[in-house]
């Protein structure tokens, strides 16, 4: 690679970790920024709004109705949006919460190092890091202790490339290592050259900037 492109590259890479540290300041990223998923099912649409209440929604139903749609065998954008929903329906009810990280936690320690368990690591520790961002302090959490980035990692390593759950650990990294976060952005990028709906989360709209327009924005800075 030339030293031309390795920098059109590392600009591009740059642009979009201002971003993802944008998405970081308008709220919580995992939470706040919605998936676009298409016409694909997912649990019913709900409000975060709602502090108090369910929306309507009869929580009893969450893990069965949650774990329905994930050993569906959806994308892992499907599954991004389905646990951002769960999560948002399961503060109500520190029981519930509980309930559904332990039954993806179960899920995902009896799987085997195939396909299905790559899924079933990403699943728990993306719900893991969900609720972390989502329960306030003083709140019941049973996420507290666990390391949903390294299951989202781990599932990366069985699952081989996959370009949606880079997009995912990126989302949860920015919390952490620059390093990886950068890592992670350049692989979701590569890949949506061939995953349109990837490509279209990766241009949505959030605090009122897309970060198709903060790439150019960035890149013709760079270009004075």
């Amino acid at each position: 690679m030339n030293s031309h492109a390795s920098s059109r590259r590392a600009i591009s890479v740059a642009a979009v970790l201002l971003v993802f540290t944008t998405f970081a300041q308008a709220g919580p990223p995992l939470i706040c920024h919605p998936i676009d998923i298409g016409q694909a099912k997912t649990l019913p649409w709900v409000d975060f709004n709602y502090h108090k209440g369910s929306g309507g929604y009869d929580l009893k139903n969450l893990t069965r109705d949650t774990l329905a749609i994930l050993d569906s065998n959806p994308s892992v954008l499907v599954r991004m949006e389905t646990l951002r929903r769960a999560t948002i329906y399961a503060r109500q009810d520190p029981q519930v919460a509980k309930e559904l990280l332990t039954r993806l936690h179960a899920r995902a320690a009896n799987s085997d190092a195939g396909n299905f368990g790559a899924l079933a690591w990403f699943d728990v520790g993306y719900l893991a890091e969900t609720y972390k961002q989502w329960m306030g302090k003083g709140e019941p959490n049973p996420a507290k202790s666990f390391d949903g980035y390294g299951w989202v990692r781990k599932a990366i390593s069985l699952r081989g490339s996959d370009p949606e759950m880079e997009f995912a650990a990126a989302l949860i990294a920015l919390s952490g290592s620059e390093r990886d976060r950068n890592d992670h952005v350049e692989k979701a990028m590569v890949g949506a050259k061939a995953d349109p709906l990837l490509a279209q989360n990766l241009a949505s709209r959030f605090n009122r900037q897309t970060i198709a327009k903060t790439l150019t924005y960035r890149s013709a800075e760079e270009s004075r």
